[in-house]
């Protein structure tokens, strides 16, 4: 919500910076919940609010009876001279949740001028939006796009597809996103974006451009640090404007999971600048991150201090306990340590304290699931990654992994369209290696040697591939009966840990489909693993 924004309706006026209700210009003493309540409706008047957003915005989630809401609309509609008769302002759609009704004027206090060095002026950032620009946790705004041109019917693109950036952003629980109701009023026009991302308070603004030429529709994007106004990233997609709402819906997917990418690889850009002593909880988790995808013994450890250092100064915050459960897991699954029910405990344990304090968090549910595949329990896994999907559709490693757990369940059909689905929505990710090497594992399922042989060896090359790839890559290099490229893989991981045996491998990778288990292991058996 947009600090120094003044809601007026009928005679009534909304005053969010001092979080004060007044009626006629005399103030209205309303508790704070119900200031709340009557602030998240008013700023989203535009569509129904469910029942289950009043609860995460108003009582994160906690479970609470039927009455304490009612209780709070009850009160919101009487502090308004409403009831539920009338509903001249707040309208309940049964079984839906509540919308305000009643027309709303919008007013912001003019901003500060202040000197530059060159004695001229300009619009100084709100004590509030500075320190939102400066809290710790990254936060965006997705700008309305602008629009080239004639676009016709594909002009309705340029609000839509920022509309539904905006939702899908704010389930990624580690981005503070700021409402569409705020910073669609300051796009559109003439400020720059970096300017307007100033003003909002945030660190990043997302903008954009739709232009059609012909029947070819082109979608340009931009990421803007606003505090310096470089452009952390960009990108340019295009599609038919006949397939306008599958061409929607893929760009949408593809800027979700770039963005998951390159706002991490930026934060933690410049968490390196700063020693670790100094660097705040978040800035400690985005650089914990950047270890943790190195998978080898030495960074996975620096990014399980970082990760600790992030929750020494911030005990509730959620990824910083699954970034636990993740370096955890990789000791467990990579076997990089001598005690493997000590680091599955673990890699549990964390997953389980991210849950329990971020319950709707898809990378926590994601390290949960992940956490079952230690004991070859792929039945709850897929249930917990299920669950990280649902959170957040677009999200690639989830998508991967329930794809994986698929696989080594049997089911290589339904695993198919899932990892192809995880690649095409993060070409980049820093799991890449993983999705292209269960891609390998599906095509040995089938008895397609040389697909398999070609995706394993893609794998196996891939930044970040660990050892166990490139045992996948040295098997179906076996089976495709290149005993050439098989024998070098193979020494690929004795070089690498020369005590790796077959019986570790299907530890990390529990397959349930006898025949394939079988094939594989004789291929392994007859490189000498």
């Amino acid at each position: 919500m947009l600090d120094g924004m003044i809601y007026r309706f009928d005679r009534f006026e909304l005053d969010i910076d001092k979080a004060e209700l007044r009626a006629d210009g005399r103030p209205r003493p309303v508790e704070p919940q119900v200031f709340a309540l009557l602030a998240l409706l008013v700023e989203h008047r535009d569509r129904l609010v469910s029942r289950d957003e009043i609860l995460e915005k108003l009582w994160d989630q906690r479970v609470v009876t039927d009455s304490a809401l009612g209780s709070r609309i009850k009160s919101a509609r009487k502090a308004l001279g409403d009831d539920g008769r009338t509903q001249q302002f707040i309208k309940t759609i049964h079984g839906r949740g509540l919308r305000f009704v009643a027309d709303v004027e919008l007013e912001r206090s003019p901003p500060a001028l202040s000197a530059s060095a060159n004695g001229s002026t300009e619009p100084a950032m709100s004590a509030s939006a500075e320190s939102a620009a400066q809290t710790a946790r990254p936060s965006i705004a997705v700008l309305p796009f602008r629009v080239i041109g004639k676009a016709g019917a594909c002009v309705t693109i340029a609000e839509g597809l920022p509309h539904e950036l905006i939702a899908e952003l704010a389930r990624l629980r580690w981005l503070l996103v700021i409402a569409r109701g705020s910073s669609f009023r300051l796009g559109g026009g003439d400020m720059e974006p970096g300017e307007a991302g100033r003003l909002l308070g945030v660190r990043y603004c997302l903008t954009g451009a739709v232009e059609v030429t012909g029947r070819r529709l082109v979608v340009t994007t931009e990421l803007i640090d606003t505090r310096d106004d470089d452009v952390v990233w960009a990108e340019r997609y295009s599609g038919y404007v006949d397939d306008v709402h599958a061409v929607r819906a893929e760009i949408r997917a593809r800027i979700l999971t770039s963005l998951e990418i390159q706002i991490p690889l930026h934060e933690a850009a410049a968490a390196r600048l700063r020693a670790t002593a100094n660097l705040d909880s978040w800035s400690a988790y985005h650089l914990g991150l950047q270890y943790m995808y190195r998978f080898n013994r030495r960074d996975n450890a620096s990014a399980a201090e970082l990760f600790s250092h992030a929750i020494q100064r911030d005990p509730d915050f959620a990824r910083a306990h699954a970034g636990l459960s993740f370096v955890h897991f990789q000791s467990a699954f990579l076997r990089q340590t001598d005690d493997i029910q000590g680091e599955i405990a673990q890699a549990r344990s964390y997953a389980q304290r991210a849950i329990d304090i971020d319950p709707l968090d898809p990378f926590a549910n994601f390290t949960m699931g992940r956490s079952f595949w230690l004991e070859a329990d792929l039945e709850r896994a897929a249930t917990w990654l299920e669950r990280s999907t649902s959170l957040s559709p677009n999200f690639a490693q989830g998508i991967y992994a329930h794809a994986w757990t698929e696989t080594m369940s049997g089911n290589s059909t339904s695993a198919r369209e899932g990892v192809d689905l995880a690649m095409t929505l993060s070409p980049l990710d820093p799991l890449y290696y993983a999705m292209a090497g269960t891609r390998g594992f599906i095509h040995m399922a089938r008895n397609e040697y040389h697909e398999a042989a070609l995706w394993a060896d893609r794998a196996a090359r891939s930044p970040g591939a660990h050892v166990l790839i490139a045992m996948i890559a040295a098997a179906a290099q076996e089976l495709a009966g290149d005993q050439v490229r098989a024998r070098k893989w193979a020494a690929n991981v004795r070089a690498r840990n020369p005590s790796l045996t077959r019986r570790d491998f299907f530890r990390s990778f529990p397959l349930q489909q006898e025949a394939m288990h079988l094939k594989i292991s004789a291929a392994l058996e007859k490189l000498g693993f």
